[in-house]
């Protein structure tokens, strides 16, 4: 029905509420499309010579808009809010889920990976080096031996819930994640949490929804949900690259 692929395990409940909400609007155009081309032929001036200052005494267009605000809530009370709590609100709690941090800036996502341990290295903005460094990682922090990360480049296990850790460095930017069904503004000075689990393997666009600068239309970035063989293999090379830029081997080699 002319919407992206879905590539996430809650995208058919997003679906399924776009159409509804779809559906509810095209019976309102056209209903009320309707009753106007009926108010136009019963009170036009050929029918009405003399001004009818009663009108028409029926109570249906209330009726109509009583159903329609009765239809609204059920639409958030029995759907919308109970979707929130369920994939906004509570993140998982599986053992085998994968957290990263995004961090925007304009115009680019720098993405950190906490590595095989799963535990984040300590950041620090006298760190922060926008050729070498540009997320503050703090070398000497054993957690951080075995961090790594990327820019623009976000690499995925399909399968597995994945938890995004959204915080920004200057404006307010939106993380867009079309196939996952996933939108989230990025606000200076927070950590927003997202969470999702892909269910198809590919290559996806990863978009700037807020406008944020001159180069918000450059601002762009790619998904990659691999298989779980892959994704370890390619942590592992980029766990490789990075001990192999900071013992001298020079940063071009860390994007090979």
């Amino acid at each position: 029905m002319w919407l992206p692929i879905n590539a996430s395990a809650h995208g058919h409940e997003i679906d399924f509420l776009i159409y509804l909400f779809h559906i509810l609007m095209l019976v309102l155009f056209v209903g009320w499309g309707i009753y106007f081309v009926y108010v136009l032929l019963r009170f036009n001036r050929r029918a009405n010579p003399k001004a009818n200052y009663v009108g028409t005494t029926s109570h249906i267009s209330s009726t109509i808009e009583v159903a329609v605000a009765v239809i609204e809530v059920v639409l958030l009370v029995g759907f919308s809010i109970p979707f929130w709590t369920k994939q906004v609100d509570a993140l998982p709690d599986r053992k085998d889920k994968v957290e990263v941090r995004i961090v925007a800036e304009q115009f680019a996502w720098n993405i950190h990976y906490p590595g095989p341990d799963g535990i984040f290295g300590k950041t620090d903005i006298k760190f922060m080096d926008k050729q070498s460094n540009p997320l503050g990682i703090d070398k000497t922090d054993p957690h951080s031996k075995d961090d790594f990360y990327t820019i623009n480049q976000l690499h995925l296990p399909i399968g597995r819930p994945a938890v995004i850790h959204l915080s920004s460095k200057d404006v307010i930017h939106c993380l867009a994640l079309p196939v996952m069904r996933v939108k989230q503004d990025v606000i200076p000075g927070m950590s927003i949490p997202t969470w999702f689990t892909p269910t198809k393997t590919g290559n996806f666009e990863i978009a700037c929804a807020q406008l944020c600068g001159l180069g918000h239309y450059r601002m762009k970035g790619f998904l990659v949900i691999d298989r779980p063989e892959d994704y370890e293999k390619w942590v592992n090379e980029q766990m490789a690259a990075s001990s192999s830029s900071e013992e001298g081997g020079g940063a071009d080699d860390f994007w090979n």
